[in-house]
């Protein structure tokens, strides 16, 4: 008699990866809706830091997160700022669109409630063209966007943006 070992451990891992998938859905989807907030956002990692207010609307399906938005500072300053977000399996991959230098690659995966990406940027900022995004639910109705990069010239982690998002109601 053939041992059911095999099957068994087949049949297992389709029902985790069902259920990882339903988590995963569940998870985009808390990212829906309009969110507003505040943060802080560098142009260099020597760039003093200038105060911003954000709006942005999010869109998600069980295998995608689109977030699309405009940053306000110094009364003159206003940036479009978008991520798209796709998932397969456990990696996301995406686009970010915001940086002076064009469109940037994002690839990465989920770790509790934060999506950890790396970025590649079309042209080097900061002297080369990798930095890092995360994405973090922060409870219900909260986002915390955070661009972090590496000075080159001292080796230390450089906060690039942090923007704290609050759910709104639809306008």
């Amino acid at each position: 008699m053939k041992s059911f070992a095999p099957l068994l451990l087949a049949g297992c891992l389709s029902i985790a990866a069902g259920i990882a998938h339903a988590d995963e859905a569940n998870f985009l989807q808390s990212f829906k809706g309009n969110f507003a907030g505040q943060g802080i956002l560098k142009v260099t990692t020597e760039a003093p830091t200038v105060n911003v207010s954000c709006t942005f609307k999010s869109n998600a399906t069980s295998t995608s997160l689109s977030l699309d938005g405009n940053c306000r500072g110094l009364i003159v300053m206003t940036r479009a700022v978008s991520a798209d977000l796709k998932v397969t399996g456990a990696k996301y991959s995406g686009t970010y669109i915001g940086s002076r230098t064009g469109p940037a690659r994002l690839n990465g995966s989920r770790s509790g409630n934060a999506i950890n990406l790396g970025i590649g940027w079309a042209k080097d900022v900061n002297g080369d063209r990798k930095a890092r995004m995360t994405v973090e639910k922060r409870g219900e109705n909260q986002i915390r966007l955070t661009v972090t990069d590496t000075d080159l010239k001292t080796g230390k982690n450089v906060v690039l943006s942090r923007i704290d998002l609050q759910r709104t109601k639809p306008s």
